[in-house]
């Protein structure tokens, strides 16, 4: 659910150019998509006759992304990022000005990039910085049987204490303490916020990353569930916190499992949920697979072929009593789509190409963490939530839609023992 809109940092490198114009330096411009406005910046330089280079964004904190294949003819240039299927295209008008197209996937949107001396840098001047007004511990604790111990970090305001207590879950992949992503730290953020409002916050490393040991990649939300479990008992065993003010705050996915765990622990105070799901899950990936498409460009058939595709695919491969009934499962369901829509809208509304492509789509669905996200529904744990409640949600998420997301809280909520609660859309904000 934390999905980044255009691109990722696994990027394979080989080059291939026919210099006609010197084109070294860097060069600036913007994606427009309607919704949000992205910086792009690419690095080109000259290596042995060949040109390379990176591509940073740094609105998204993504920085010295690999170019795959830079290529100039002429006054025709196209550099390609093969890993996120991405490409500018276009011609040089002049020795500073680029104008053509970006491309990803069903995605076309005009660039117009400029020769740039100082070029813009990531920047996350909201990250805090020490001295801090409060005392900041390192720790390590391990669940009963010491098969998973957690890295994490906990901080706790000046003065005699003992204080209010939140623990906060990071959304989905597997992410440090800071819940970092490209440089930005919300956690960190966030924690030193709440404490300088008098809050003992723990923050933890997921299982795998940084100082925590385990495996994620045979886990689910119910085993993340565990983990936070383990989390508030150490939070109750330290002379600091106030065992009657222990809460969580979960951001996206983190918002799941503090309802998972809510619904289990009447010592629970409080609840906060950043972008977490208020209804069923495929319902919530429907809306945001066409939120996504449309910011994207997708054409109408290409929208509605992807949703069909899904609406099929999902819950029979992922319900099948067998890998092999659900390959076979997504094969018929696969063929039937011939029957309304176009080979290319196909393949531009599922990324499947051919048979290999749809079992390797078949295989992340068959994973155990799929398997549990996609059948999960929130009513079932706010119902039985208790304390107060806190649903934020920014306006213009396209993961997690608002309107219709808050609404189901609204509805859960309305029927669950929670005596407070506050159900708020902010405006301007994303998923992040």
């Amino acid at each position: 659910m934390k999905q980044i809109c255009f691109f990722t940092l696994s990027i394979f490198f080989s080059l291939l150019s026919i210099a006609q114009k010197p084109i070294e330096g860097a060069w600036e411009g913007r994606l427009n998509t309607g919704s949000f406005s992205l910086r792009l910046v690419f690095h080109l330089k000259k290596d042995a006759g060949f040109f390379t280079g990176t591509m940073d964004s740094p609105d998204q904190g993504a920085k010295d992304i690999a170019l795959t294949k830079v290529t100039l003819i002429g006054d025709s240039l196209v550099i390609e990022i093969a890993n996120i299927g991405g490409k500018a295209s276009g011609l040089l008008m002049n020795d500073t000005t680029f104008v053509g197209q970006w491309t990803q996937g069903v995605a076309s949107l005009p660039l117009e990039l400029k020769k740039v001396a100082r070029p813009s840098t990531v920047n996350r001047p909201q990250t805090p910085k020490p001295p801090f007004p409060y005392r900041s511990e390192d720790v390590i604790y391990a669940n009963k049987n010491n098969s998973v111990q957690y890295g994490a970090t906990i901080t706790i305001p000046q003065g005699a204490g003992p204080f209010p207590a939140v623990i906060l879950i990071t959304g989905s992949g597997q992410q440090n303490r800071d819940e970092e992503l490209f440089g930005h730290k919300p956690f960190a953020v966030i924690a030193d916020f709440l404490t300088r409002q008098g809050y003992v916050v723990l923050r933890v490393d997921d299982r795998g990353i940084g100082k925590t040991t385990g495996d994620a990649n045979s886990a689910t939300s119910r085993d993340f569930a565990d983990d936070v479990n383990v989390g508030l008992d150490y939070l109750k065993s330290r002379k600091e916190v106030d065992k009657s003010k222990i809460g969580m705050l979960g951001h996206s996915e983190g918002g799941m499992i503090a309802q998972i765990v809510a619904a289990e622990r009447p010592d629970i105070a409080f609840v906060i949920s950043l972008a977490g799901p208020g209804e069923k899950i495929t319902d919530l990936m429907r809306e945001q697979s066409k939120a996504v498409m449309e910011s994207a460009g997708a054409s109408k058939e290409v929208i509605d072929a992807s949703l069909r595709f899904n609406q099929m695919v999902i819950i029979p491969v992922i319900t099948a009593p067998s890998d092999t009934i659900a390959r076979l499962t997504a094969k018929t369901i696969f063929a039937n789509l011939f029957k309304n829509y176009s080979k290319a809208t196909i393949e531009a509304a599922t990324g499947v190409t051919g048979e290999q492509d749809l079992m390797s789509l078949v295989g992340v669905y068959r994973q155990p963490w799929m398997r549990y996200f996609f059948q999960y529904n929130p009513d079932q744990y706010i119902r039985k939530m208790k304390g107060k409640v806190l649903v934020l949600n920014g306006e213009k998420d396209i993961q997690v839609v608002s309107k219709s997301n808050l609404a189901g809280w609204k509805a859960s909520l309305a029927k669950s023992g929670v005596k407070k609660y506050d159900v708020i859309e902010l405006p301007g904000l994303n998923h992040l």
